[in-house]
């Protein structure tokens, strides 16, 4: 699944870090939703649109079938 949180993460100014203790997971986890090689939980998923202020489908953008 492609996201948007890079770019969301660059409009903050938070290193991989910051955004990682915001959403109480690792920096590697933010490496891997950031480089697709992991889709988040629906919770985390939640946690993340909330944190930047958007709807989930602001935020990731569904694999097309």
């Amino acid at each position: 699944m492609k996201n948007h949180l890079r770019a969301l993460r660059d409009e903050h100014g938070w290193s991989q870090g910051e955004l990682a203790e915001r959403l109480e997971v690792s920096r590697q986890t933010v490496n891997a939703l950031e480089t697709g090689k992991y889709d988040p939980s629906l919770p985390l998923a939640f946690r993340i649109a909330r944190l930047f202020g958007r709807s989930i489908e602001d935020v990731f953008v569904p694999d097309e079938p």
